[in-house]
């Protein structure tokens, strides 16, 4: 996901994707805690990711204030 891509959503469709986000974390969590995941590397693409909409939702919510 690019921050290019993040930037054309409005602030309701950025925190759905955070909440979604948040969500598959845990997924990915719960499989490791079962050792049912493959590839520990989605752990950190996801977090990453939570990051990188956190941060345009503040940006957009800071421009709009």
């Amino acid at each position: 996901m690019k921050a290019s891509e993040l930037r054309a959503k409005d602030v309701a469709a950025l925190e759905k994707e955070v909440t979604d986000l948040l969500k598959a974390h845990f997924k990915l969590r719960m499989q490791k805690g079962t050792q049912q995941l493959a590839d520990s590397s989605q752990l950190g693409k996801t977090r990453r990711d939570i990051a990188r909409v956190k941060t345009i939702l503040a940006e957009k919510k800071k421009g709009a204030a």
